[in-house]
């Protein structure tokens, strides 16, 4: 069974078992190379979070996820880093979700730089408004009123969120090269730090 196939195992304690078997101890292992690697990147230290699902009863998961924040507790309150995958592909991104206090500050200080934001963040670079739909828009396709409208989103409606990354085919041979995804998941974490930075 490759690792994406785990989402389409019918049934929630049976696919959280494959999850928990085969998935999340490679989220651990990421989270503990990684978070020295982003601490030093962010200057403050960031702690990984592996998603838990501890809230599911009935419905199993469709993607799985290990996230970075400066939050020991918790990251979801946090603008935050992840990498993660849906059946389709694996993701690696920058995320300020519905939870988040920090949205507006975020919103407003994107806005007001969204001409050199544009121009930092390459035009394949995917963006989501929402954690839980797989996949989203270029920056590219979006364009300036596009991102403006996402961003201007954030700032005035409480369920809004805010994603911006890369996604991964889960047939893109990088994902079978270890050493060359966490090169890649490091290039990615830079790319969008600019992005961390203006939730601030």
């Amino acid at each position: 069974m490759s690792d994406f196939d785990v989402f389409f195992v019918p049934g929630l304690e049976d696919r959280m078992a494959a999850l928990i078997e085969r998935i999340r101890p490679k989220l651990h292992q990421l989270g503990e190379e990684l978070s020295p690697v982003l601490s030093e990147l962010c200057g403050e230290p960031m702690f990984p979070h592996v998603a838990k699902h501890a809230r599911r009863t009935i419905n199993p998961p469709n993607d799985t996820w290990v996230a970075f924040a400066p939050g020991k507790r918790g990251y979801k309150m946090h603008p935050h880093f992840q990498i993660g995958l849906f059946g389709s592909h694996a993701f690696i991104q920058f995320a300020i979700i519905y939870e988040s206090d920090n949205k507006s500050v975020f919103a407003g200080n994107a806005i007001r730089q969204l001409d050199e934001l544009m121009k930092h963040i390459p035009s394949h670079y995917i963006w989501s408004g929402n954690h839980m739909v797989p996949g989203g828009d270029k920056q590219g396709d979006l364009g300036r009123d596009g991102l403006a409208a996402l961003l201007g989103r954030l700032r005035t409606v409480k369920a809004s969120e805010a994603l911006c990354g890369i996604i991964v085919d889960r047939n893109d041979p990088l994902l079978g090269d270890g050493r060359a995804f966490i090169a890649k998941t490091v290039e990615t974490f830079k790319t969008v730090l600019p992005l961390y930075r203006m939730a601030f």
